[in-house]
C-alpha cells in the first residue's frame, strides 16, 4: 500500500478519529498563527481538531481535506467554517490570498514535490507556513508500550523538506506539552484511527484492538482512565517571494505587518514538567 493510499484510509474511521485523537494546546495555536485575526488556510484539516482551536482564537479559517467523510465531521462541529474537498497538491485558493497555511498532523502525507509550491503559491507576501504534529512523550515506559502496539508516530526531521525547498526562509521550532484523558472506550478509538490499523483486514484489526484493550486493563485505572502525555511539535517558516517563479514585490498585506518570524523565545511552556506513570 502506498503512502497516498494509506493517507486516504481515514475516512472509514472518521468518527473514531474524532473521538480518539487529541486536540492541541492553546499555546500551540497562538504560536502557529503568530498574531491575531489571521486569514488561515488549513490543509489536511481532517475532522477539525485544530480548526476548532484556530476559530476559537479568532482566525478566519478555510479548511481543506481530500476526504469527504473527514470534512463531514468537521462541518458538523463547525458549520460556519468554509470547507473544500481538496488535497495539498491542488488547492482551490487564489494566489497570494492567505496569511498563514497550517497543517496539523497531515504534512507527512503530502506529495511534497507538488504540494510545497502550492502552499507557497497561496501565501501573501510575508505570510508563513505552519506545521504541527502531536507526538506521544515516549520517556514513560507504558507510553512506549502503547506505541509498540499502535505504531510509532515520531519522525526524525519532519521539517527537512521545507528547509531544502528554496521556497521558505528560516524554519523556527517550538514544542508544547499537553495531556489527553483516555478511557477504555477512547483508547480503542485512538488505536482504530491510526492508519496502520485502519488498513488491516478485519481479523487482523480485531486482534490488534483486542491487544489494545488488554493493554488498558493492565495499565489503566478502570473508569477513571489515564492521561496520555503528548508533545505538540511546531514549525513555521516565512514564504520567500524570490523562491517562486513570477513572484515579485507586492503591496503590504496583513501578514507583512508585525509578522517577522524569528527564533523562538521560551515563555516557560517548553520547560520540563512532572510526568507520572499511572500504572
Amino acid at each position: 500500500m502506498t503512502d497516498q493510499e494509506q493517507a486516504r484510509s481515514f475516512g472509514a474511521v472518521a468518527r473514531a478519529y474524532d473521538r480518539g485523537r487529541p486536540g492541541y494546546p492553546a499555546e500551540a495555536g497562538q504560536w502557529l498563527t503568530n498574531g491575531p485575526g489571521r486569514s488561515v488556510l488549513e490543509v489536511g484539516a481532517g475532522t477539525g481538531k485544530l480548526t476548532a482551536l484556530l476559530v476559537g482564537q479568532g482566525h478566519d479559517v478555510h479548511a481543506t481535506d481530500p476526504d469527504e467523510a473527514m470534512l463531514a465531521v468537521l462541518a458538523d462541529r463547525l458549520p460556519d467554517v468554509r470547507t473544500s474537498v481538496a488535497g495539498a497538491e491542488d488547492l482551490p485558493v487564489p494566489d497570494r490570498s492567505v496569511d498563514v497555511v497550517v497543517c496539523g498532523q497531515s504534512f507527512h502525507w503530502f506529495d511534497l514535490e507538488k504540494a510545497l509550491p502550492e502552499l507557497a503559491r497561496v501565501l501573501k507576501s510575508g505570510g508563513h507556513l505552519a506545521v504541527v504534529w502531536n507526538e506521544t512523550y515516549r520517556k514513560i515506559p507504558w507510553v512506549r508500550r502503547l506505541e509498540d502496539i499502535i505504531g510509532d508516530q515520531h519522525q526524525e526531521d519532519p521539517a527537512a523538506p521545507v528547509k531544502s525547498s528554496g521556497l521558505f526562509g528560516f524554519v523556527d521550532e517550538a514544542e508544547f506539552r499537553h495531556w489527553q484523558d483516555i478511557n477504555r472506550e477512547s483508547i480503542v478509538d485512538l488505536a482504530a484511527s491510526h492508519s496502520r490499523i485502519a488498513v488491516l483486514g478485519e481479523a487482523e484489526r480485531a486482534a490488534k484492538i483486542a491487544e489494545v484493550r488488554a493493554f488498558y486493563e493492565d495499565f489503566g485505572r478502570g473508569m477513571d482512565g489515564m492521561q496520555l502525555p503528548y508533545v505538540a511539535r511546531c514549525f513555521r517558516a516565512q514564504v520567500l517571494d524570490h523562491g517562486i517563479p513570477g513572484r515579485g514585490p507586492s503591496e503590504t498585506t496583513s501578514a507583512d505587518e508585525g509578522s517577522s518570524i524569528g527564533p523562538f523565545t521560551s515563555d516557560g511552556t517548553d520547560t520540563d514538567m512532572l510526568l507520572i506513570d499511572f500504572r
